[in-house]
């Protein structure tokens, strides 16, 4: 833009260069990109006031993190990616957590899809606050835009030499035109200062000094404090409770009763209390006793549903998921076949810190400070259930200690909203680790009756898999990793397959836990193939390949998985030799838009103690990492927490309700027992995308593979200690 075509006359100029303080702010209003000089009663435009970019005439630049945070480091790395655009140093920016706003477009973490649903976006929304910054520095000086160039929170007019900093510009910048988000020139990723990075999570120091972030941290004037009893069969409701003893205990402002809703997941019926401090909550808590109607999920138990899965597994599915070839000929004319039955429990989402949410409601209004991946549906779950306008809901986002697709469900808020109206005043809820556990929605634990045909050569000829899973009553099926995919891999490299699937109805809520169905779906096919290379006395590495070449069809991107492959193969030193009882093992899988391969180096004394010493992933999720250090991170947590689940975690039902409470029955991985991981990261012309789930699926195959190798033992059931590992 030259002086001569710039959007802005001389006195338009003088008016908002008068401007004392204020602000400039780029923001995405309706799916538009908007700008706005921030003075009261000096806007230069008007736009929503939720905004992702904040700078100041002192120059300091405030960036808005609008995805929830849960530990996966969202609230970092995608500001990276808008500082990176805008041309600012990144120790010099301020990172706020953004209200909740549809101006914000999604806010919700899950799926693995804050970074391929924002990437683009964001780095858009840096480089068009940059250009206007440009423009407004080439105004000012009345030169060639094309003379300037921006970096470090300046713009730099190159043949003079002369800057002005970003501050300088806010005015005049907030005047200038937005430029179509197409237009505007992005960085080349070789000049990246930023991405690609180690950067420290912008919560790091908080998080280590006790900064009260997290929502079990939140107070409110006025508080009081809430403790929930719902009943310990899922589904069951309230006859009676001894209220009035409860309300005559120390500290206890009031007990009483809340109906709830039939949902398994939203509201659920049971007994608050309501007290001056979490303590008087809890010890009034053990004093209240209640009468239930415990309803008919008191009639189930996973030793039924174990009974049940095992007497329909060989026999015809109740549903086809995918016929493809002849898998009856097949079969008739294999040379071997293989015939094995996969099983796992129900797990609990262990989050670290319990479910829990402090809410103001006040009449027909609401306020509520909540850890939730998902708080747009939780205004709604509120508006409907307490009758209050959802205009009138504010739900702020706080960091929450874990998620896992736990905290995408909302019952916490409803129940601390719930409390709040009916006690009048503010409280803060808090679940116990016993309520965590046990009123839970749960990874549903699943039975695959598999069979296997191989041809002379070794090859896989049909494959069938009659998977036995779970739905709740009236509700159909979960959703939630509970169904069987109709291309989950090898279908498409595999001629002739038969999937089906049968539903158990129960009573138990389920949701989505870490890459759902991914996290089990892969520790029975890669097992399962496995067997098959085994019992075609073929590598495992190489038959891998060998069925990774053998596309047939679909859309399964098998250059990017044998690249992988072929990546962690190299760098664990595939085949090495190993001493008795150790040996490696190999697993890969594609699941939210990740490629990921996994090898794992175990050893087994002949007394069955398992150690497992290494895990070397190699990871495709497109062109950029964003920030080294949360990518590294979450391949780690990813790993530690697939271990964790495979070796240690189930869940007991008894009588309609979860067995386990705390952690000395349900565990978690050890320091000790964590293995060495390596991660490797493979770069491809592909999409930027998440990291939070792809990498946690081949893990279980690829140590139960690994113990295989190493003592013949092969394992069919999760977690490891259901099996006996000793060998001779």
């Amino acid at each position: 833009m030259s002086p001569a075509t710039a959007d802005m006359n001389r006195r338009e100029f003088i008016r908002v260069s008068g401007i004392a303080g204020g602000g400039f702010l780029i923001a995405l209003s309706a799916g538009n990109l908007v700008a706005q000089a921030t003075e009261t009663g000096a806007a230069a435009t008007e736009f929503s006031p939720s905004v992702f970019i904040k700078i100041t005439r002192d120059g300091a630049v405030t960036i808005f993190a609008a995805r929830p945070e849960t530990g996966q480091g969202i609230k970092t790395s995608l500001p990276m990616v808008v500082a990176e655009e805008l041309e600012v140093d990144w120790d010099t920016v301020k990172v706020e957590t953004a209200p909740v706003d549809k101006a914000f477009g999604p806010q919700f973490a899950g799926g693995s899809l804050s970074t391929p649903q924002s990437y683009d976006q964001m780095r858009q929304l840096g480089a068009i606050a940059r250009t206007m910054l440009v423009e407004a520095a080439a105004f000012t000086w009345s030169v060639l835009v094309s003379e300037c160039g921006a970096s470090g929170g300046q713009v730099h007019h190159f043949p003079s030499g002369r800057t002005l900093s970003y501050g300088d510009l806010v005015a005049t910048a907030a005047t200038m035109p937005v430029p179509d988000a197409a237009t505007v020139k992005l960085k080349d990723p070789k000049e990246f200062k930023i991405l690609g990075k180690r950067v420290g999570g912008v919560d790091n120091k908080a998080i280590v000094t006790g900064a009260a972030l997290f929502g079990i941290d939140q107070r409110v004037p006025g508080m009081f404090y809430a403790v929930y009893e719902k009943c310990p069969v899922f589904g069951g409701k309230v006859v009676e409770a001894n209220l009035d003893h409860v309300k005559t205990l120390t500290g206890v402002r009031d007990a009483f009763v809340i109906e709830g809703t039939d949902s398994l997941t939203g509201l659920m019926p049971g007994v608050a209390i309501v007290a001056d401090s979490t303590w008087s909550a809890i010890s009034a808590r053990k004093q209240l006793r209640v009468s239930w109607d415990e309803g008919p999920t008191v009639a189930e138990s996973w030793a039924g549903f174990v009974k049940k899965a095992g007497e329909l597994g060989p026999q015809k599915g109740a549903a086809e998921v995918v016929r493809n070839g002849d898998p009856d000929a097949a079969f008739a004319s294999a040379a071997k076949v293989l015939e094995a039955d996969y099983s796992y429990p129900f797990i609990s989402h262990a989050n670290l810190e319990p479910q829990n949410c402090t809410a103001d409601v006040r009449g027909d209004r609401a306020e509520i400070w909540a850890p939730t991946q998902n708080p747009n549906p939780g205004v709604q779950m509120v508006a409907q259930l307490l009758k209050i306008p959802a205009e009138n809901i504010t739900i702020h986002m706080v960091r929450g200690g874990g998620g896992f697709g736990r905290r995408l469900s909302n019952d916490f808020t409803v129940e601390a909203a719930a409390i709040s109206q009916k006690a009048g005043v503010p409280v803060k809820l808090t679940w116990s680790r016993e309520d965590d556990m046990r009123h839970d929605h749960y990874r549903p634990g699943g039975f695959h009756h598999m069979r296997g045909a191989i041809d002379a050569s070794g090859a896989i000829t049909a494959w069938k898999n009659h998977f036995v899973t779970f739905g709740n009553r009236g509700a159909g099926r979960t959703g939630s990793g509970g169904n069987l995919g109709a291309n989950e891999f090898p279908v498409n490299f595999v001629p002739n397959v038969l999937t089906e699937q049968t539903i158990l109805e129960c009573g138990i809520p389920m949701g989505p836990w870490r890459a759902p169905g991914s996290c089990v779906f892969s520790f029975v096919f890669q097992s399962f193939i496995d067997e098959l290379a085994h019992a075609a006395g073929r590598d495992p590495l190489e038959y891998r390949l060998a069925l990774l070449a053998n596309k047939l069809a679909g859309d399964y991107n098998a250059e990017r998985m044998t690249a992988v492959v072929k990546l962690a193969a190299e760098k664990a030193g595939w085949g090495k030799q190993l001493p008795r009882g150790s040996g490696q093992g190999i697993a890969f899988h594609f699941s939210h838009r990740g490629f990921v391969a996994q090898v794992a180096e175990v050893s087994v004394s002949q007394g069955g103690e398992l150690k497992i010493h290494k895990v070397t992933a190699a990871c495709d999720v497109g062109a950029q990492i964003v920030n080294l250090s949360g990518a590294e991170n979450q391949v780690e947590g990813s790993i530690v927490d697939g271990i964790s689940v495979a070796w240690l975690q189930e869940l007991d039902i008894d009588r309609g309700r979860v067995v386990e409470g705390n952690f000395d029955t349900y565990q978690l991985l050890r320091i000790p027992a964590t293995p060495q991981i390596e991660t490797h990261f493979h770069t491809t012309d592909n999409p930027t995308t998440g990291l939070g789930e792809p990498v946690l699926p081949p893990v279980a195959p690829a140590v139960c593979n690994a113990i295989f190798a190493a003592t013949g033992v092969r394992l069919r059931k999760l977690p490891f200690t259901r099996n006996d590992l000793r060998w001779s």
